[in-house]
């Protein structure tokens, strides 16, 4: 059974956003720096314009070496529609965006398109796992259906006619 969960129970609020303003190499090292594979891009007003990822880096050097483009703004290796969810989302839903989605986290935004907080593959993980060791084992009784199985070995098998 999946926990009851939503968005706004498990999502990590203290990101670390980058600026639309910002060089391509100096996003670059900031994900480098504090070793995640990717970062909200945010406004002035926390207004959620993209995403900024691994891929981006890689879309970033490609661009570079063969167009020898001009402006490294980080707006242009942005991912500018990832999925996003709000804070009511449930696990089930967050888990199947996941599956349908290439993408590593998904953008919690309020009502506004202001990013509040972010939820990874492995916060779903993570809670899953939780909710699982947090169940109590149901207890087995006697053992009388695994003794009836086992006591079937001993039993000639009957073909039906």
């Amino acid at each position: 059974m999946m926990p009851n969960t939503c968005a706004r129970d498990m999502m990590v609020s203290n990101l670390i956003t980058l600026s639309p303003q910002m060089d391509a190499l100096e996003a670059l090292d900031v994900l480098l720096r504090h070793r995640i594979s990717g970062a909200p891009v945010v406004d002035s007003d926390k207004r959620f314009l993209g995403t900024f990822s691994e891929k981006s880096c890689i879309r970033f050097v490609v661009d570079t070496a063969y167009e020898q483009m001009p402006s490294n703004n980080v707006m242009n290796f942005v991912d500018t529609h990832p999925p996003v969810i709000d804070v009511e989302t449930d696990l089930l839903t967050i888990a199947q965006t996941f599956l349908d989605a290439s993408c590593r986290r998904l953008p919690v935004l309020d009502a506004q398109g202001r990013l509040i907080g972010q939820i990874s593959r492995r916060d779903v993980m993570r809670e899953v796992r939780d909710h699982l060791n947090k169940r109590v084992p149901a207890d087995s009784g006697s053992g009388l259906y695994l003794s009836a199985v086992l006591a079937g070995v001993d039993r000639p098998f009957r073909a039906s006619r």
